[in-house]
């Protein structure tokens, strides 16, 4: 479900990191993969969704090159070249190991012609990309040192009349009922949230802004509301577990110590409370999304 208003204030975190790597929890890229394998499973309802609100301010754009920065494991890659058989994409992270297991997805799904990986850390060095006609960047855009250098980088990198697309998270998903713990998940985000604001200075950024202030005409700025009821497939309750058990690390000496246990007896799959084993999991999410046109 989609709305066109769009809400700031947005703090928690789960972003997919600079280098497409840690925005919401601590671990290391091959647990940041699995979440981000998860998020694309469990979330395909929201990618088809969004994918085809692009394709609409896109149009023939969308069969020509697309430049997908912070792409990770290939979420928004492999979402948007189903939208058209034509397309190719220029794939970009600073993570090897990440865009390794987009290569070998590319693979698996006989799409390695049409997706050509580039690393690279973005704040160090700007590739020569070529003309691209769509630009997605995906929980990405917040973690750059210079945003409104990327932007201005990016418009010079689209064709005239191209389109980027912009999307950011309203932090990390919720999965837990409220009367787990007695508000638990809500003390965890608030924590994670504080934590980000000191190091994630750009997350609740004004984008629509910083957009305009580059040079972008702003055609649509929209929230899609991500609602998935009770009780969720088994994928779900696997995203649950990799997502929460990424926040733990960071939540040590945070969170009380007796938060802190009982959040440790659902991250223990052998526990009959876990996320593992529950059917009251839902995953309520929101996405914020901003189609610019060069001039």
């Amino acid at each position: 479900m989609a709305n066109t208003e769009h809400q700031h204030g947005h703090g928690h975190g789960h972003g997919h990191g600079h280098s497409h790597g840690d925005g919401g929890g601590g671990g290391d890229d091959a647990s940041m993969a699995e979440v981000l394998e998860l998020d694309a499973e469990v979330l395909r309802g929201y990618l088809s969704e969004v994918t085809g609100w692009v394709e609409g301010h896109a149009g023939r754009g969308m069969s020509g090159r697309i430049l997908d920065l912070g792409c990770g494991t290939g979420t928004g890659t492999f979402a948007l070249l189903r939208r058209n058989t034509n397309a190719e994409v220029v794939a970009v992270d600073g993570s090897a190991f990440m865009l390794e297991r987009l290569s070998e997805k590319a693979h698996g799904l006989g799409v390695e012609k049409r997706v050509h990986a580039v690393q690279a850390n973005l704040d160090e060095a700007w590739p020569d990309f070529g003309t691209v006609d769509v630009v997605w960047t995906s929980a990405f855009m917040h973690h750059l040192a210079d945003p409104d250098l990327a932007l201005r980088r990016l418009f010079d990198t689209l064709r005239p009349g191209g389109l980027l697309v912009v999307i950011e998270m309203d932090g990390f998903p919720r999965f837990l009922p409220d009367g787990v713990g007695d508000g638990l998940e809500e003390r965890c985000l608030a924590a994670v949230a504080e934590i980000n604001t000191q190091v994630m200075p750009h997350w609740a950024d004004d984008w629509a802004a910083r957009l305009t202030d580059a040079g972008f005409v702003v055609e649509e700025a929209r929230t899609f509301s991500i609602e998935i009821d009770a009780p969720v497939p088994e994928a779900g309750r696997r995203y649950a577990q990799a997502s929460l058990g990424r926040l733990r690390p960071r939540l040590e000496g945070v969170l009380s110590s007796e938060d802190l246990a009982e959040l440790d007896v659902l991250l223990d799959a052998d526990r009959p409370e876990s996320l593992a084993r529950r059917d009251d999991l839902s995953v309520r999410a929101r996405r914020f999304a901003w189609a610019a046109r060069r001039p």
